[in-house]
């Protein structure tokens, strides 16, 4: 299984939607795609994450489904007000929690991240640990079911192998992504970017673990490996503008 997962375009937040360069990057996300021979569409219920899928739905004619947990509306409690001037950023974007997350003792805790001192009080578990969970249900229902002890993904029903994009958002992509590859979120959203229209590409590599060919059972366990990274080749190739955002350390007050 393969699954894309990529960023909306270049973005208007206010009111929600793309800009024209926006609207490129997703014209060239779709060209790129469409080579891949995509399967099923899923998004997030953003107009600007819609926007960005709806010309490989034109061209692939496929509707989008809907995915309500990748709408980033739902992860407020990651920019939480910290005394900002510029008011709210994302908790990576802040010069002492992005230390915070970077820390020795930080990454000690692992998977329990959210109950150093520091951001203890943030509550970050009780909007991280449900999104994770429909994650989980989401890859269950294609025949992958994570067991997070092992960091492997137990192959329940192996069906035709699919190809699927889903389009979101990044700040939900350091969520989705470090769950999926079992990864500490703080560490992945500490140092792990994605701009606009760029996409991740995962494998569920079943189908590489079987010993089937030698006449033994297939190994039950299927493994999520990372593809590619933040690919914006789609842009190099149609010549469209690079305009990659990034998490900026402003002026503090």
């Amino acid at each position: 299984m393969l699954v894309f997962y990529i960023r909306h375009g270049d973005p208007i937040y206010d009111p929600d939607g793309l800009t024209p360069l926006g609207e490129e990057q997703a014209a060239a996300v779709a060209r790129r795609l469409a080579l891949y021979g995509i399967d099923e569409v899923y998004s997030s219920p953003s107009n600007r994450a819609l926007q960005t899928a709806k010309p490989l739905c034109d061209t692939l004619g496929l509707e989008p489904k809907i995915l309500d947990f990748l709408n980033e509306n739902v992860i407020g409690v990651l920019q939480p007000p910290l005394e900002h001037k510029e008011g709210s950023l994302w908790l990576w974007a802040h010069p002492k929690y992005s230390e915070i997350l970077c820390s020795r003792e930080v990454r000690e805790l692992g998977d329990k991240w959210y109950t150093h001192p520091s951001l203890a009080s943030f509550g970050f578990e009780k909007t991280i640990l449900p999104i994770n969970e429909q994650i989980d249900a989401f890859f269950a229902s294609f025949g992958y079911e994570h067991d997070r002890e092992k960091g492997l993904y137990r192959v329940t029903d192996r069906k035709e192998e699919k190809r699927i994009a889903i389009f979101a958002h990044e700040c939900m992509s350091k969520i989705f992504m470090s769950h999926v590859l079992d990864v500490p979120f703080a560490q992945y959203a500490a140092h792990f970017e994605m701009h606009t229209s760029a996409f991740n590409v995962i494998r569920f590599d079943d189908g590489m673990l079987s010993a089937e060919q030698d006449g033994t059972p297939p190994y039950p366990y299927a493994r999520a490996r990372l593809l590619s990274m933040s690919n914006d080749s789609h842009l190099y190739r149609d010549g469209v503008t690079l305009n990659h955002r990034f998490t900026r350390l402003r002026e503090w007050y």
